[in-house]
C-alpha cells in the first residue's frame, strides 16, 4: 500500500497521470484483461464491434452451400429399374430431337413443366451430345465431293415415371399436339431393351 500511496501522490500533482490510473483501476475492477495501455487509449480482447448492426458485412459463407463429400471413383450406383405393372408405366424416356438447339430446349422445358403441373413424377431431364452430320454433294462432271452443309442435331431427353395406363394416350396426345415443326418426338420404356 506504500507504493500505492506515493503513487497517488504523484497522480494528484498531474491531472493526466490520474486519468490514466483511474481508467486502469477501473478496467481492473470491471474484469476485463488488458492487453496494452499506450497514449492514454486502451486496448482490450473484447470485439465490440461485433455487436453493432453491420458486423455481418462482407460475410458470405452463410451464403455458400457446404459441398457434398465426394464420392470414391470405381464405385457406380446403381438405381433399379421400375418396370411397372398392368395399370402403370415404369420410367419413361422421352427424346426430343431438332436441329435448332433453342427450340429442342425450350420444347423440353415445356414438357418438363407440364409433367410438374400435371403431377407426374420427372426423374431426370438431361441433354444428349450434340451430334454432326456433313452433307456432301456429288460435283456435275467428275468424282470428286464438296461439302455442301453441316447439319447438327440436339436431343433433350425428359424421363419419367408414374404415368398411368389410362392417363398416358391423353398425356400423350397434348405432348404431340403442341409438337413444334423440326422437332422429333420419340417415348421409349428404359427397362424395354433389358426385359
Amino acid at each position: 500500500t506504500g507504493a500505492f500511496g506515493s503513487f497517488l501522490a504523484l497522480c494528484l500533482r498531474n491531472d493526466t497521470v490520474l486519468k490514466q490510473a483511474l481508467s486502469l483501476i477501473r478496467v481492473r475492477a470491471s474484469g476485463e484483461s488488458l492487453i496494452c495501455s499506450a497514449g492514454g487509449i486502451l486496448l482490450s480482447t473484447s470485439r465490440h464491434y461485433r455487436s453493432k448492426p453491420t458486423h455481418g458485412i462482407g460475410r458470405y459463407k452463410h451464403l455458400v452451400k457446404a459441398q457434398e463429400p465426394k464420392k470414391k471413383k470405381g464405385k457406380v450406383e446403381v438405381r433399379p429399374i421400375n418396370l411397372g405393372t398392368d395399370y402403370e408405366y415404369g420410367v419413361l424416356n422421352i427424346h426430343l430431337i431438332a436441329y435448332d438447339m433453342a427450340l429442342a430446349e425450350s420444347y423440353a422445358q415445356y414438357v418438363h413443366n407440364l409433367c410438374n403441373h400435371l403431377a407426374i413424377k420427372v426423374e431426370e431431364s438431361y441433354a444428349m451430345p450434340t451430334k454432326t452430320m456433313e452433307v456432301l454433294q456429288l460435283q456435275e462432271q467428275g468424282s470428286k465431293m464438296f461439302l455442301d452443309a453441316v447439319l447438327t442435331t440436339h436431343e433433350r431427353v425428359v424421363q419419367i415415371s408414374g404415368l398411368s395406363a389410362t392417363f398416358a394416350e391423353i398425356f400423350l396426345e397434348i405432348i404431340h399436339s403442341n409438337l413444334p415443326e423440326g422437332v422429333k418426338l420419340s417415348v421409349r420404356e428404359v427397362g424395354a431393351r433389358w426385359r
